[in-house]
């Protein structure tokens, strides 16, 4: 049966048992909602595929966009304990959200979304869903259809944030293959930043071989840019894309 939405309620009374600096910390749900914008997004589980290959990333991406555009802050809500959340912020390099360890589940129980994931050994889970919270009470849901799996349709970062500021400028997905010592990938990443792109760099024999890169563009010769799916190319061809 479909979820209730809680669109106008208050966000249920918690207290979450984190860890910071190998101390227990309590931090209740009024520290982190009350006279504050907050973007939620819940999920089922800590270094779970979809989870940490396109929900958490994306919102990790895009919250200078959601602070530019009024969001005091950004909480990623999962029914795993302080340690395991702790951990899993660590590993997708995301400082700036919130990780919040819902660990015996009474946030997700209260909002309506604590669903039975025993068949794969989860036990009780959240459903995946992003909420907009102004002073405790929700303003919006995005809720994923009560289908069979793990849908990924509607509480994504975009969705969110083209709900809160629908002419938002997102920023580019930009990345630079390169190797130690090229003189042309120094280039190309210094013209990247002095026209304000954030970039991921990946590096030859760390991160991919020249056969790899070969198999993508047809040549070994570094740098090679990639800016929102397309191929832009080495240094030159980046300097007049630029001026374009």
């Amino acid at each position: 049966m479909p979820f209730e939405n809680k669109e106008g309620q208050r966000v249920p009374n918690v207290t979450f048992h984190t860890r910071k600096d190998n101390e227990w910390v309590d931090v209740t749900t009024d520290e982190l909602f009350a006279g504050k914008t907050v973007v939620v997004f819940s999920l089922p589980g800590a270094f779970t595929p979809t989870c940490s290959s396109a929900h958490v990333p994306r919102y990790n991406q895009l919250i200078p966009a959601f602070k530019e555009h009024g969001v005091d802050d950004v909480l990623c809500v999962s029914v795993n304990d302080t340690f395991v959340m702790n951990e899993w912020q660590e590993n997708q390099d995301a400082a700036d959200i919130k990780f919040i360890p819902d660990g015996n589940g009474e946030f997700s129980e209260g909002m309506g979304m604590l669903v039975d994931k025993e068949q794969l050994g989860f036990g009780k889970r959240s459903w995946r869903y992003s909420m907009l919270v102004k002073d405790g009470v929700v303003q919006k849901m995005f809720i994923e259809a009560d289908v069979d799996g793990d849908p990924f349709d509607v509480s994504d970062a975009d969705t969110m944030l083209t709900y809160i500021a629908s002419d938002a400028k997102v920023p580019s997905s930009v990345t630079v293959m390169s190797r130690k010592g090229c003189p042309f990938c120094a280039k190309a990443k210094e013209m990247l930043t002095e026209s304000g792109y954030e970039y991921e760099e990946l590096v030859m024999g760390r991160d991919y071989t020249d056969r790899s890169l070969r198999a993508m563009v047809g040549t070994s010769s570094v740098p090679q840019v990639f800016i929102d799916g397309d191929h832009i190319g080495g240094a030159s061809e980046l300097e007049a894309w630029l001026k374009a």
